[in-house]
């Protein structure tokens, strides 16, 4: 399945039926008088978040959305039937913007969250309803008023409690794919991950959480280098991220001045990211080059305040310990997380 993040669609909610010019005819009542009815109401647009759903490419091939208008009135007080709402279904993690004015209209994130965006006009009135003492025979009716419409921009945020960040190959998918049940494409050349993948991690007894890997970043990203920083959005809303540094000597570059690069890009994307805090990953740790040379460098990570740990995914040392230290922190950030310490002690 294609991953689709961001689309635009047109959406109207239904006009409200028009009011109905009638007169009552029976035999023996020569002057019945009016009895026009009203016009239908106009359905709405409603937005509700579908769990089962991941992506928005549903919307690029339907991008016309309206509900059902309003029945006319008819003679005899008959009321037009209401138009029918319609329900646009969205995964979590939607955000819904004005398409011209920018304004965000919902933020859509809860399973089941129901939201109306757009209401339907009202059914014009009858003219029964215009009778009076002093016109009682009124010869007009109100038409009914039209449905809100707007074009507007669907943009999915993926909701992830942590997120991996990293240059290409390194380790990030490996990583994911060894902690839960996502199956990433791995291979020995960069950017394998084109796209956004999650993951639910479990720990201890019952706790879990989830995490989200994105394509790899490259110095100058906020210029567009490489794949950019488009799918950065999708770890705004996550509580800490592992920033993975490869110490095997595949990745060009000084790895403390990468890991300092990578950073410079995560601010100029949005300078929100950098108040997250991170937790600093040496991967490929069963190489004995890489244990060597995460030993020598631990101390200037841990002088700047960030906490280090040096794994392997392929063999699994030290994968476990970094989930409970991931799940620990999660349970305190949120008292609701289950944590696999009771003291919290990382």
């Amino acid at each position: 399945m294609r991953f689709v993040d961001e689309v635009k669609i047109h959406a109207k909610a239904g006009d409200g039926g028009r009011g109905c010019v009638s007169f009552r005819r029976e035999k023996y009542i020569p002057r019945g008088g009016p009895d026009g009815g009203d016009g239908g109401d106009g359905g709405d647009v409603w937005f509700r978040v579908d769990n089962g759903l991941g992506t928005l490419l549903d919307f690029r091939y339907k991008v016309h959305y309206k509900a059902g208008s309003g029945g006319h009135g008819m003679g005899k007080d008959r009321h037009g039937k209401n138009g029918e709402d319609l329900e646009i279904r969205v995964p979590p993690g939607t955000l819904v913007f004005d398409a011209e004015s920018g304004e965000q209209l919902a933020d859509l994130t809860e399973p089941g969250q129901r939201l109306r965006l757009l209401r339907g006009g009202r059914g014009g009135q009858g003219n029964a309803r215009f009778a009076t003492s002093t016109n009682r025979a009124p010869r007009f009716a109100q038409p009914g008023t039209p449905g809100e419409e707007r074009t507007l921009r669907l943009e999915l945020k993926l909701l992830a409690d942590v997120g991996l960040v990293g240059l290409p190959n390194a380790g990030k998918s490996t990583l994911i794919a060894a902690v839960s049940a996502a199956r990433p494409k791995i291979a020995d050349y960069p950017f394998t991950t084109l796209v956004p993948n999650l993951g639910v991690v479990r720990y201890g007894i019952d706790g879990s959480f989830v995490m989200a890997d994105i394509p790899g970043l490259l110095p100058g990203a906020s210029e567009g280098h490489g794949l950019g920083t488009r799918f950065l959005r999708h770890v705004e809303r996550t509580d800490l991220f592992l920033h993975l540094v490869d110490l095997s000597g595949m990745q060009e570059g000084d790895p403390v001045e990468n890991f300092t690069i990578l950073n410079r890009e995560l601010e100029r994307h949005n300078p929100a990211l950098l108040e997250k805090q991170q937790l600093v990953v040496f991967t490929k740790g069963d190489l004995p080059e890489v244990r060597e040379t995460s030993a020598e460098l631990a101390p200037w990570f841990t002088e700047k305040g960030y906490r280090t740990f040096t794994i392997s995914a392929v063999t699994g040392a030290g994968v476990q310990e970094l989930v409970r230290a991931v799940g620990n922190e999660l349970a305190r950030r949120r008292p609701s997380c289950p944590s696999d310490d009771p003291a919290g002690a990382p």
